[in-house]
């Protein structure tokens, strides 16, 4: 698998962010945290990103997945899908 770059925003409150780091960490693919709560600019590049303000949005060589979404993240990162 070709490596991807794999940017997830979150806040520390964010049930599904956890989610999200978790799956990312079980399939061993390595990703960049960008907490909207501790840093402002964040907040500002994920409106930018996805126009709208609910987290996680992930950012997978981008391709903009908003929610812990896994046949859309399986999708971007080119994991198979079960059916």
């Amino acid at each position: 698998m070709k490596v991807k770059n794999v940017t997830i925003y979150t806040a520390k409150w964010c049930p599904w962010c956890q989610k999200a780091k978790a799956y990312f960490r079980q399939n061993n693919i390595s990703f960049v945290e960008k907490d909207v709560e501790s840093d402002e600019k964040y907040g500002q590049e994920v409106m930018h990103k996805s126009g709208q303000l609910s987290i996680p949005v992930i950012d997978i060589d981008g391709t903009i997945i908003v929610g812990f979404d896994r046949p859309a993240i399986d999708r971007a990162l080119g994991l198979a899908v079960a059916a």
